[in-house]
């Protein structure tokens, strides 16, 4: 009566394993609280107003804020009207990094959110459902009198939303609007050690472009880039991370092969789970140190959608093939009701990302929130995407309800057992609750250790030792999961140990009928471990 790993490991080395887990669990958490940095870092950039009057200027020049061949500067706008300078000849220059810095791939992207200065004034306020259109342009170069090449140039629209807390007076001129955060732009990758930004607030009043949106003052931006050490220490951890769930893989599927049946369903999607996480582990992201890949961001999505996808997949069937009975048991086909749901939600995020990220790809001013039509697309691929999240957990619900019921009917007969039969599967059952609550418990870690990143300030200090909470989540996350698929590929492999006859029915001090009336089960559809096939019995009778 070989089983699984699990259901023939003593309770000590059962603990052995546990606790040798749980120390690398908590070693995953301290590496990103105590030696990691925090994940990002914001820097606030003001833009400066430059003077351009020649005509496709965009094309043939690029103005630059400070330096050597700085631009000629503007200190606001009462100057500009005094100099007769139209609006159509200012730019707003911004240079990334800031003074003495230098951008480094190791930030792997960059990421930024506009917010515009914009003063009351009776003559020019700002309309209702304003819109403000942007003609910017992005370069780069690697030396400090290098010439600049440009990476994009797009026009762009963003909706303003102000809220002025002040009457509409003649005494309320020059007080400032408070107005929502923009997204401006966003680049997968920092292969370059300098980056300009020319932005243009092109005037048409015929085209009504850029008329009534008040009287702008400055352009602010804020960008936000990963850290440096953070990245070091991310990219640590997948290497080291990556030949241990590649070799445990790879071992779990040689004991399989070595089995005289062919593998089941729920061994292959356990095998799919640590395929789909040795995708995830791979560190590719080692190339982008020396190679100007803008796609990382994507392809890091994706990634992690295969993974959670396989991951609730593998739960929905993990229950499944414990409660249903002959004919539906050990085919994928028997699962679309709650594997749909799954696809059709990824589907949907996968669109998203798409629509968001893709286009960045080739303009990275680009936002599908800037539009109705894309808020409303957005919107829609979210609300789905929720929707079958919310039916997959009520299928996920009713399935382990369904388990707990049917190995608790099967507990009733326990007591008419052998005490050493009822204690073995006594064993087995508890085992199977334990890992279904450990499954409940990483859950229940990721969510709550999310919440807690977001309402945190990002660290907490004891002392002199200061823990970065939400580099502890990354980490620790990343790692509580690598742990998850570790446990589930090394306890749930078959066991080496074939119990004999004698062994099996004296050693136990059970009969035959007995063991017949616990264990029957058909022989071409035999099961990984015991719960498996008592859990089917049950469902059977």
């Amino acid at each position: 009566m070989a089983g699984a790993i699990i259901e023939n490991m003593s309770t000590k080395k059962l603990c052995i394993v546990g606790g040798i887990l749980l120390v690398f669990q908590v070693i995953a958490f301290l590496v990103g609280g105590l030696i990691a940095p925090s994940p990002t870092t914001a820097v606030p950039y003001m833009s400066v107003k430059c003077i351009d009057v020649r005509k496709n200027h965009h094309k043939t020049k690029w103005l630059m804020p400070w330096g050597p061949n700085h631009c000629e500067k503007l200190k606001d706008f009462d100057e500009a009207v005094s100099k007769q300078i139209e609006a159509n000849d200012i730019v707003f220059a911004v240079h990334i990094p800031l003074p003495s810095k230098e951008m480094s791939p190791w930030f792997q992207f960059m990421l930024f959110i506009m917010q515009l200065d914009i003063a009351f004034k009776m003559d020019n306020d700002l309309k209702e459902n304003a819109e403000i259109t942007l003609d910017v342009s992005l370069a780069y170069r690697d030396g400090v009198f290098d010439d600049w090449e440009e990476i994009a140039h797009a026009i762009e629209i963003r909706k303003l939303k102000c809220t002025f807390g002040s009457p509409k007076t003649l005494e309320s001129e020059g007080r400032h609007y408070d107005c929502d955060f923009l997204p401006f732009m966003e680049i997968g990758s920092v292969a370059h050690k300098y980056y300009l930004i020319n932005i243009r607030l092109p005037v048409n009043e015929r085209k009504g472009i850029n008329v009534g949106i008040g009287e702008i003052k400055d352009i602010r931006l804020v960008g936000i880039h990963q850290n440096g050490g953070f990245t070091k220490v991310w990219f640590a951890m997948k290497t080291f991370l990556t030949p241990s769930i590649l070799i445990i893989m790879v071992w779990y599927w040689r004991r399989i092969t070595l089995m005289t049946r062919a593998p089941v369903l729920l061994e292959k999607v356990i095998f799919a789970l640590g395929i789909s996480m040795t995708f995830i582990n791979i560190p590719v992201e080692w190339f982008s140190i020396g190679f100007d890949w803008t796609w990382m961001l994507l392809f890091g999505d994706i990634r992690q959608g295969i993974f959670y996808a396989m991951l609730l997949s593998f739960w929905i069937i993990f229950c499944g093939e414990h409660m249903m009975d002959q004919n539906e048991r050990n085919r994928l086909s028997g699962y679309w009701k709650q594997v749909g749901p799954i696809a059709v939600g990824s589907f949907c995020l996968f669109i998203f990302d798409m629509c968001e990220r893709g286009v960045q790809l080739k303009n990275p001013f680009y936002s599908i929130w800037t539009t109705e039509v894309g808020t409303e697309l957005a919107m829609a691929f979210i609300i789905v995407a929720g929707i079958c999240l919310c039916l997959y957990f009520l299928f996920l619900c009713f399935m382990v309800f369904q388990v707990f019921r049917n190995i608790s009917g099967k507990q009733s007969s326990l007591p008419a057992m052998s005490k050493a039969r009822r204690l073995h599967y006594e064993g087995l059952i508890f085992r199977f609750k334990f890992l279904m609550l450990i499954t409940l418990a990483c859950a229940a870690m990721t969510v709550i250790f999310f919440i807690v990143s977001q309402v945190t300030e990002g660290h907490w200090k004891w002392g002199d030792i200061t823990i970065q909470v939400n580099s502890a989540f990354f980490t620790g996350i990343y790692g509580m999961w690598n742990l998850y698929v570790f446990a589930l590929m090394f306890l749930y492999a078959p066991s080496h140990k074939n119990y004999g006859e004698d062994q099996s029915n004296g050693d136990l001090g059970v009969n035959s009928g007995e063991e017949l009336q616990l264990t029957t089960t058909i022989t071409h559809v035999d099961g990984p471990t015991e719960v498996y096939k008592l859990a089917r019995k049950e469902a059977q009778e």
